[in-house]
């Protein structure tokens, strides 16, 4: 998991550290193993400082002007070869865990997703595949940035080892 530090001011105007450790909605998913995501932290629209918004979210897609802060770890591929995964358990598992993002995936193109968001990504650990609708595919590394405007993708562990991408999805107005 990863550590968060939030900071905040006390009542006479002081910063100071207000929390310090793993983000309070984090998961390690029993049904996909090695699959987890930490809800790192999210902002309404207009984005203001705040106490500890994440306990309370109830959509992982922001709507136009919101954020949403997470890590998001991909175990390897061969998880999902596994003949002992249950596809039917890891959809309802993350239906709970995320819900309002989970809804957008497609049964068809296991995957496959669009969001109305622009999201930032870094890789913080592994190798991580992004695969776009028109089959173009690019390979990211620790270090390595991604800006997803939008556009109908999916992620893809073919490695051996889990891979750790932070996320920040701003919330778009994608009617115009």
């Amino acid at each position: 998991m990863v550590r968060r530090v939030v900071t905040g001011v006390d009542a006479s105007g002081k910063p100071l550290i207000v929390s310090d450790g793993e983000p309070p909605v984090s998961r390690q998913y029993t049904h996909t193993p090695g699959f987890a995501r930490s809800l790192v932290w999210n902002t309404t629209a207009p984005a203001a400082p705040s106490a500890d918004p994440t306990e309370n979210l109830k959509s992982y897609v922001p709507a136009p002007g919101e954020t949403i802060a997470l890590t998001v770890t991909f175990p390897p591929d061969s998880v999902f070869a596994d003949p002992s995964w249950d596809p039917a358990a890891a959809a309802a598992e993350q239906l709970e865990g995320t819900p309002g993002l989970t809804e957008l995936f497609e049964p068809d193109s296991p995957g496959m997703h669009t969001t109305p968001t622009v999201d930032y990504g870094v890789v913080l650990s592994g190798e991580i595949v992004l695969d776009l609708d028109g089959g173009e595919t690019t390979v990211l590394r620790p270090g390595d940035l991604c800006v997803q405007n939008g556009t109908r993708h999916a992620w893809r562990n073919p490695g051996t080892e889990p891979a750790t991408v932070f996320f920040v999805l701003i919330g778009a107005d994608t009617t115009s």
